[in-house]
């Protein structure tokens, strides 16, 4: 079953899909989260990777529901 999600995920729909996603939504959760440091140029490395990492947050979950679609509809 992990081989099946897995090959969903690498869908190009699915992908193109969740990376649409994440350039909407990551921006929007990184203002809110780090908007105040970022204004105040006080961003650390840490906070950075941080905000990286909360690009990736919009796609694991985009993906994630499309793979429960997918799965969903499969006879």
């Amino acid at each position: 079953m992990i081989k099946k999600r897995i090959a969903i995920a690498r869908q190009p729909s699915v992908m193109r899909t969740a990376s649409k996603f994440a350039l909407i939504v990551g921006p929007i959760l990184v203002v809110i989260n780090h908007g105040d440091t970022i204004l105040a140029g006080e961003m650390t490395t840490s906070d950075w990777l941080k905000s990286a990492l909360t690009m990736f947050v919009p796609y694991t979950v985009s993906t994630l529901s499309s793979i429960s679609a997918y799965l969903s509809t499969a006879p």
